[in-house]
């Protein structure tokens, strides 16, 4: 009996220097898998270790939109009022919407998402009239983009300019709440695990292609400098007095 006590306790010390040795490599692979954003992608938060899925990436594009329709706004009530502004910054605005709203992140929907939910058989109603108003929408962007330049001087072209923006706003702000609400949270029941993380790659890759590094946080940035021209950034401005 005196032998084997020594025996377990030699056997105990040696079970506790082999768990100290293995508990950093257990742990160091969530680490790294965290690092590296399993699950979502990397957008512009790297260096913090932010996760971006497909629904928060395509929601947050929609906040991009939102700006540029209360820019819009704001360029519909100048003209009401009669004052005298650049129309530069509607096309700068509309410029924005062409290039990563029309051209990038609705061909991300058409291409990764709507495809998806009709291969599934899901919500194919909605997915068929958002289709149809993307290429409204971008109709009615190129008008903008027409018209704007000579709104200062033509009557006539101002007036189909408010016609023109104001016709998207009313057809964009329910389409972004409609995929915001009902499509994007949908979007994990009808793919894999797999082609969930594969589509945020996708998504990330086309971005750096079209706008390079930080292609949000730069639009982002662009949309604030034309508040800023506009004189609709002080957020405090909208808060009922």
């Amino acid at each position: 009996m005196m032998d084997v006590v020594p025996g377990r306790r030699r056997l105990l010390v040696l079970a506790g220097s082999l768990a100290t040795v293995a508990a950093p490599a257990i742990l160091t692979r969530p680490a790294l898998a965290d690092r590296k954003g399993v699950g979502g992608k990397q957008k512009g938060a790297e260096k913090k270790g932010e996760e971006v899925t497909p629904p928060e990436d395509l929601m947050r594009e929609h906040g991009v939109l939102d700006r540029v329709l209360l820019l819009y706004e704001a360029s519909i009530r100048k003209f009401s009022a009669n004052e005298d502004f650049d129309p530069g910054l509607i096309t700068q605005s509309a410029g924005i919407v062409r290039d990563f709203i029309n051209n990038y992140h609705e061909k991300s929907e058409e291409e990764h998402v709507f495809p998806r939910f009709r291969k599934a058989g899901q919500m194919t109603d909605l997915v068929d009239i958002l289709l149809h108003q993307h290429e409204a929408g971008r109709k009615v962007t190129e008008d903008i983009l027409k018209l704007a330049p000579t709104s200062r001087g033509n009557s006539d072209d101002r007036k189909q300019l408010v016609g023109a923006m104001q016709s998207f706003i009313t057809m964009y702000r329910p389409h972004a709440a409609r995929e915001d609400t009902d499509l994007f949270p949908k979007l994990r029941d009808v793919v894999s695990a797999n082609e969930y993380d594969a589509m945020a790659e996708d998504f990330e890759k086309k971005e750096h292609q079209l706008f390079g590094e930080d292609g949000f946080e730069k639009m982002a940035a662009r949309v604030a400098e034309l508040e800023q021209q506009m004189g609709i950034h002080d957020l405090n401005q909208f808060t009922p007095h």
